[in-house]
């Protein structure tokens, strides 16, 4: 059955049930009417997706807070997500926050493991650690990686959605593996507030807490979105489920998958939507449009004149209209000046700005880097020390440590928690300044001793705590 019929079939139960019923009580018996039709078209979608819809098991160290004294607390957290499986070799696509901060991540396989390889000896309940390939939190996706092949996966579909377009929800929610949910696009690309900078799919296929990650499929099982939050002023599903994407999704898993990182462009610029109020306070042409709120000394919007208070016209032709427009020129791998347009005291003034490469890319550095001397086995990593080469290259903070470049097969499942480009600067309290002083830090830990690392990632300092069982 083709999805146009099954459209026709939904719309035709949702729109005219009375109808509907009418027609299946003069039926001759033995007929199948459109009810039954509808009930297996979408059975027949439910066992093509579901295989490739698994639970992930997150643990970690998160903040909690005290009811009796409001004092800033930290305990061992356990979450539940979704994600869905896009390539046989066992790569998965789920949210940023469904494992940001882990140290331990377990994909479960779905009910059905139809098209899953059967293994004589596995468990009756079998998983799989999984190890974070990159993560990326402004478009909230990150890319997961677990050793099976051949896997049933789901294709992300290129072309975007339409408004009414029938779809369904699969994931996990509130921990129930392998639930799925029917509902149609509410809007194609919502953009949730005006200083958001990315645009999502609405949807009222009911999405609980546990979809999060898991896909959003039409009516040709094709992953048209990446479920990741709801507005609800319960905790519940109130029809305002919303999904990142499918086109912004395979954009980021392909950059994760490749580099472990999203590679755009900086103009040091900050921009905003404009508002009535702020039109008619500033005195702008517009009610409606970005205008750029902060120019950062010397950086390429400085150096080109952008200044503050102008609005946003075009770049390199674009029109924007809203942040999202100039966000989506930013994501490219060029590095070509970009031509803007902007409105400055009611004239047009074209300029010219050369971004800079906000490239993390440890290309530079892994050929100084020897997987025999250079790896820590307990940890899964290749590192090198941070040198004045290094922490120019990734801009660090501080300037001795270790520098993650990539991660390996080997070692424990806290491998999860750290990423390429993260600069290892202490071991509980010990400063670290070389990789065989961090080997020797990290064997010197028994198993049951409490293991925490101070890293530093995109400029923050954060410490990510460790079970090496």
């Amino acid at each position: 059955m083709t999805s146009a019929t099954l459209r026709v079939l939904a719309c035709s139960a949702l729109l005219l049930p009375t109808a509907a019923v009418r027609a299946e009580a003069q039926r001759a018996p033995g007929r199948p009417g459109i009810l039954n039709e509808l009930n297996g078209a979408i059975s027949q979608l439910a066992n093509r997706v579901s295989p490739a819809v698994v639970q992930i098991l997150v643990s970690g160290y998160g903040a909690v807070s005290s009811q009796e004294d409001r004092a800033a607390l930290v305990a061992r957290q356990h979450a539940i997500g979704s994600g869905v499986i896009v390539d046989p070799a066992g790569y998965i696509l789920t949210n940023a926050h469904v494992v940001q901060g882990a140290d331990r991540i377990v994909v479960v396989p779905p009910i059905s493991r139809s098209g899953w390889p059967k293994d004589e000896k596995a468990s009756a309940k079998p998983t799989y650690r999984a190890r974070l390939l990159g993560i990326h939190p402004e478009t909230d996706l990150a890319v997961l990686k677990i050793d099976a092949q051949g896997l049933p996966a789901l294709p992300l579909r290129t072309s975007g959605v339409k408004q009414g377009e029938l779809v369904f929800a699969v994931g996990a929610p509130q921990g129930l593996a392998s639930t799925i949910t029917m509902g149609v696009v509410g809007s194609a690309s919502r953009q949730i507030d005006l200083d958001s900078p990315f645009l999502f799919i609405q949807t009222d296929a009911p999405i609980n807490p546990g979809n999060s990650g898991g896909p959003l499929v039409n009516a040709d099982g094709e992953v048209v979105g990446i479920n990741t939050f709801i507005l609800s002023g319960s905790g519940g599903s109130e029809g305002l489920g919303f999904a990142i994407p499918a086109q912004l999704a395979q954009f980021v898993y392909d950059s994760l998958r490749k580099r472990g990182y999203v590679q755009r462009v900086e103009l040091g610029l900050g921009a905003q939507g404009i508002t009535p109020e702020l039109s008619v306070a500033l005195g702008l042409p517009r009610e409606t449009g970005v205008i750029v709120s902060d120019v950062e000394p010397g950086s390429p919007a400085d150096k080109a004149g952008v200044r503050i208070g102008d609005v946003l016209e075009s770049v390199d032709g674009r029109r924007i209209d809203i942040l999202p427009d100039l966000m989506t020129l930013l994501y490219r791998e060029s590095g070509a000046p970009l031509q803007l347009s902007v409105l400055r005291d009611g004239s047009a003034v074209k300029l010219a700005v050369q971004p800079t490469q906000n490239d993390r890319s440890l290309q530079a550095m892994a050929d100084r880097a020897n997987p025999e001397t250079h790896l820590v086995r307990r940890l899964g990593i290749i590192g090198l020390d941070i040198d004045e080469f290094v922490e120019q290259r990734l801009q660090l903070r501080e300037g001795s440590g270790v520098v993650v470049l990539a991660r390996v097969l080997e070692g424990s499942g806290a491998t999860s928690a750290l990423q390429p480009g993260d600069a290892i600067h202490a071991v509980n309290r010990t400063r670290i300044f070389s990789v065989d002083q961090l080997r020797r830090a990290v064997k010197e830990r028994g198993r049951s001793e409490p293991l925490v690392l101070q890293i530093e990632r995109n400029g923050h300092f954060r410490y990510v705590t460790f079970d090496l069982e």
